[in-house]
């Protein structure tokens, strides 16, 4: 089976040849996928480095946290993404982003405020989870349009902090 993912405008051609190898952009890697404690929790091994990673899905895209950094990835399968662009249309998202917290964790800094226009990639809250702080990034440009967690509050997996619209 082939797909294409999208991650930060970069994209990757896959193409899943087995469940434990794999090929991206025609490179082969050797790979092992695992579900770990809670149902987004993930161990994943590629040619023998290990990972850790919170994957789940927000906003028609996976929301990937690894190693302290979130990637907003949007995955087509070849077939659909051949049809989609005979019919026309395109893999964009529209309407406001809803960042929810990927874990449960700590509200350290909200570096926006509502009315504030953001760019892709800027730091929308920083969130403190297992003794790590992670920058949560908006995926793309728009106006914070709803800020609904305090700096210094606890918050739930899942729960919604903002919106970017």
């Amino acid at each position: 089976m082939n797909y294409i993912a999208n991650i930060d405008d970069q994209e990757f051609a896959i193409e899943i040849i087995s469940e434990s190898r794999v090929t991206i952009n025609g490179e082969a890697h050797e790979i092992n996928f695992e579900a770990i404690g809670g149902a987004l929790t993930y161990s994943l091994l590629v040619d023998g480095k290990s990972y850790e990673a919170n994957i789940y899905q927000e906003n028609g895209g996976w929301e990937v946290l690894m190693r302290g950094v979130r990637y907003s990835v949007l995955v087509d399968d070849e077939r659909e993404r051949l049809l989609r662009a005979a019919a026309g249309a395109s893999p964009t998202q529209q309407g406001p982003y809803h960042l929810q917290a990927p874990m449960p964790g700590l509200v350290v800094e909200i570096p926006v405020h509502e009315g504030q226009e953001v760019e892709e990639g800027d730091v929308l809250l920083i969130l403190e989870s297992m003794k790590m702080q992670n920058e949560l990034k908006s995926p793309r440009a728009g106006v914070v349009s709803q800020v609904l967690v305090a700096q210094k509050e606890n918050v739930e997996q899942r729960q919604r902090l903002l919106s970017v619209g």
